[in-house]
């Protein structure tokens, strides 16, 4: 095999996503097909947009009523963790156990003075 075959091989395996590999065991070449085209290298993460952007008033309270409910799905809570303040969520999360029991108190008041 020439040097010129070889290179229109080679661009033809990266044009159809596929990579050449080498088999040890003889001088022959094999073909993987489960390469991935375009493929980012996992080395190089560009980081998100809204990554950087702190999070907006309403995201805190909804991120704090759900957590405090129990339903707080994985994906905001790692926006959270990401672009919170651990301050703002103590503060969030003091002021709704502070309403909650509140609630509660009020809610039980008024049910055992209509007895």
């Amino acid at each position: 095999m020439n040097a010129v075959q070889s290179d229109r091989e080679n661009s033809d395996l990266e044009d159809s996503g596929r990579e050449k590999i080498e088999d040890p065991n003889t001088s022959s070449e094999m073909v993987s097909a489960d390469a991935e085209p375009n493929s980012v290298s996992h080395d190089q993460d560009p980081k998100p947009k809204e990554a950087e952007e702190s999070l907006n008033p309403l995201q805190v309270i909804s991120s704090v009523f759900a957590a405090g409910l129990g339903v707080q799905s994985s994906k905001n809570r790692e926006r959270d963790f990401q672009r919170g303040r651990a301050g703002t969520f103590i503060f969030a999360g003091l002021l709704f156990t502070a309403l909650f029991i509140g609630t509660v108190y009020t809610v039980v008041s008024m049910v055992l003075s209509s007895r």
